[in-house]
């Protein structure tokens, strides 16, 4: 598809331009209309014009043919984007449908419109091919998170943590706009395809070398991956709920989507290997290195957690470094096990987080001790939360078993035959076993430990119930029939010409 004029390009963002008159409208009805009215009236009218604008765009995107790569991978519109863009908006819908019983905020329209401001730098972010707008869209995320972080003014600890959020933010960001600036200087172009030509044929010099530890530097931090971890823990225990489950699901897919196509299209040229018995210099080794930080002081350190939120951000630590093994292999096969990996474990994260929310605004906090005998006092709730957590832990058949199993079976196939990376899958494979100890502790608690003195049955308000009972039976639906995904991902593929 050419681009002639400014209304043709209008015309191919227009998904993005209507999340963001939506965000508007949401904005102007609840500051006009409901602001006089109960929390939970302002928050379901402006959750579900939210949502519905989200919808539109999602039919947007389906219903769109279109092929474009515009002004040299600025915007890029393909089936493969299209699909990204789509599994985004739907994350943002469910996180939104969570908002609706919330009570932290009284500046219900400015909430909402964060999340859809964020959701517009994600799509952005993953329909681009050119590092001027991917750190712009970058920008226009992480603003908005560290904002959303916040919101919860009767909680001190939640500016703290979006203070901490914003400042190692703020160094990371830093790392790599020089990164990237190092990029434009070595090639003159901003586009990766040309700057992976201009690095074709170079040795392994320092300026490429300092710009590719910078990038890992900033992404690093944005996936939450070992040691750029630091800011995740407070973000998941003190942002109010909402916003810490979009922190943990949405941004993720984003995130991992535009990491893994820099490294791949820009970097392609020095790449290097972690294959076992013949490491060479590159990029890989060091993503190699951070897979295995992430997933080794991941899941060690949440055996020791006492809070759900923050043992949940130990976990997605961990869960990083299996998602990193996507970037080591760098097949198209690992991009669709990334893809399938990262959306699932986002849904089961929401969900999650869905739980946690019942259960802190019943007992008070988020204390493991609080979720002790939750399968007396909250039956259905305890039956999502069985399926979230075995999810994550990589129990079959749920969606997290066959998410690892593809990644590590991509990783296998690597070039060069079966063994290159079947150090790192054994490695892999170890940590999680890890894992499976302090989620089945989690799991103990709900259903064998006996109930705290005096506990009331929990009650789970009806749309939040019904929003975690859909979020349980697509990550088990997604589990034993994960072709539903994967082969609209294989479509996406070949309509892209992958």
């Amino acid at each position: 598809m050419m681009i002639t004029s400014y209304s043709q390009l209008l015309y191919l963002a227009m998904p993005e331009v209507i999340v963001v008159l939506t965000a508007l409208l949401a904005l102007a009805s609840d500051l006009l209309f409901f602001r006089n009215q109960q929390l939970r009236v302002r928050f379901g009218v402006a959750a579900g014009l939210a949502s519905t604008g989200c919808a539109v765009a999602i039919g947007r995107l389906i219903y769109s043919s279109a092929q474009a790569n515009v002004f040299d991978g600025m915007l890029v519109a393909n089936p493969l984007t299209q699909l990204v863009q789509v599994a985004l908006l739907v994350l943002t819908i469910v996180t939104l449908l969570l908002c609706v019983d919330s009570t932290f905020t009284e500046h219900v329209g400015e909430f909402v419109l964060l999340i859809l401001l964020a959701t517009t730098g994600m799509m952005f972010l993953v329909g681009t091919q050119d590092i001027l707008v991917i750190f712009i869209s970058l920008e226009l995320l992480s603003l908005s998170l560290y904002a959303l972080t916040a919101f919860d003014k009767g909680t001190p600890q939640s500016s703290e943590a979006a203070l901490k959020y914003f400042l190692f933010g703020g160094v990371c960001s830093a790392f790599l706009l020089f990164g990237f600036s190092l990029l434009y200087g070595l090639s003159g172009s901003t586009h990766l395809t040309q700057i992976a030509l201009a690095l074709h044929g170079s040795t392994l010099n320092p300026l490429i070398v300092i710009a590719v530890v910078c990038t890992v530097i900033g992404f690093g931090f944005k996936v939450a991956a070992v040691p750029f971890h630091f800011w995740a823990p407070d973000v998941y225990e003190r942002a109010p709920i909402p916003a810490a489950a979009f922190v943990a699901s949405a941004s993720k897919v984003a995130s991992f989507f535009i990491f893994f196509q820099i490294m791949l299209l820009g970097f392609a040229p020095v790449e290097g290997s972690a294959a076992w018995m013949r490491i060479a210099d590159g990029w890989v080794p060091l993503v190699t290195a951070v897979a295995i930080g992430s997933m080794l002081l991941g899941n060690l350190v949440a055996i020791v957690q006492t809070s759900a939120r923050r043992l949940l951000a130990y976990s997605a630590v961990a869960h990083a470094g299996y998602m990193l093994l996507a970037l080591v292999a760098h097949t198209q096969q690992s991009l669709a096990a990334l893809l399938y990996y990262v959306i699932t474990y986002g849904l089961a994260t929401l969900g999650i987080f869905g739980v946690i929310g019942v259960v802190e605004k019943q007992t008070g906090s988020d204390r493991l001790t609080n979720f002790n005998g939750l399968s007396r006092r909250a039956p259905v709730l305890s039956a999502c939360f069985f399926v979230f957590i075995l999810s994550l832990a990589g129990i079959p058949p749920l969606a997290g078993f066959f998410g690892k199993f593809y990644l590590f079976v991509s990783a296998l196939n690597i070039v060069g035959g079966p063994h290159g990376l079947l150090w790192l899958v054994i490695f892999a494979i170890a940590t999680s076993a890890i894992s499976l100890y302090y989620y089945l502790q989690v799991l103990k608690r709900a259903f064998v430990a006996s109930p705290p003195a005096g506990a009331t049955d929990i009650q789970t308000p009806a749309l939040t119930q019904a929003v975690i009972i859909l979020l349980a039976a697509s990550v088990m639906l997604l589990g034993c029939a994960p072709h539903l995904l994967l082969s609209w991902i294989d479509a996406a593929f070949r309509a892209t010409g992958l």
